[in-house]
């Protein structure tokens, strides 16, 4: 039975990433050789590529440490991009299961894979507040409970625990000192571009659900709904609450030039 190209492309890569893995069918002495030669320059190179995007990772936790969870990332994880610098996608999850003990290690690596992609997200021009402002001068009852919002391409945003603020300047001086970074409740971590700079902030943590909401598609009524939460039959004056509690989100994020267009 003949081999198909991409059976022999598939053998190749298995016998890559894992030495136990049968060699592709056919293979002389001399390229079972040259396979371990090339196995360890690939495997560098996907090392070096993670050492490249998770600088603040590898500062915070040592070297050593650092190394031992990239070649089980690699090996569990090759890249299934075009490019190597791909590897990086889902290493929080692998510094997850790796760092159980210490959770601030996966936040981390999120947050540095998100900036990562923020750097060579397409260029876009922020809605300023005073732009939505004119926009939406004219806006009735319905116009805002249908506005629906474009944010800044590969912006993110999720729940965390721990002071990535404190914790990113702390690595970006060379600080060794490693103070306590646990918050005293959750919060949202938001990253986006400033020009084309990519940056971060810590907010309350209802941000989370919103942004990603709103991000989605969700509309601005339907953001207002969110907010009440679990209410079945909320009354007027929780309505009112949730509506001002949406503005203010909506206000932080404009200022912040989160916000890039009003969408149909």
């Amino acid at each position: 039975m003949s081999v198909s190209l991409a059976d022999r492309q598939e053998a190749f890569l298995a016998a890559i990433l894992d030495e136990n893995a049968p060699l592709p069918e056919g293979w002389s002495n001399s390229q079972t050789a040259g396979l371990g030669v090339y196995r360890g320059n690939y495997r560098a190179a996907l090392l070096g590529a993670l050492e490249d995007t998770f600088e603040r990772t590898r500062a915070h936790v040592g070297e050593k440490a650092f190394s031992q969870a990239s070649i089980n990332h690699i090996i569990a994880h090759p890249p299934a991009g075009w490019t190597i610098d791909e590897v990086g996608q889902g290493f929080d999850e692998t510094c997850a299961a790796y760092f159980a003990q210490n959770p601030e290690v996966a936040e981390l690596a999120w947050l540095e894979w998100v900036m990562r992609k923020l750097a060579t997200a397409p260029d876009t021009e922020p809605l300023s507040a005073a732009d939505f402002g004119a926009l939406a001068a004219q806006f009735g009852d319905e116009d805002w409970a249908g506005l629906r919002l474009a944010m800044q391409p590969r912006s993110a945003v999720r729940i965390v625990e721990h002071d990535l603020e404190g914790l990113w300047r702390s690595l970006g001086d060379g600080n060794s000192a490693r103070p306590d970074t646990r918050l005293a409740e959750p919060k949202a971590v938001i990253a986006w571009r400033e020009g084309e700079r990519p940056t971060f902030t810590l907010v309350e943590a209802d941000h989370a659900a919103a942004f990603t909401a709103m991000a989605g598609g969700t509309t601005y009524g339907e953001l207002i709904a969110l907010l009440l939460g679990d209410e079945a039959e909320p009354d007027e004056e929780a309505i009112t609450r949730s509506a001002m509690r949406a503005g203010e989100m909506l206000g932080r994020w404009l200022t912040e030039g989160m916000v890039v267009a009003i969408n149909p």
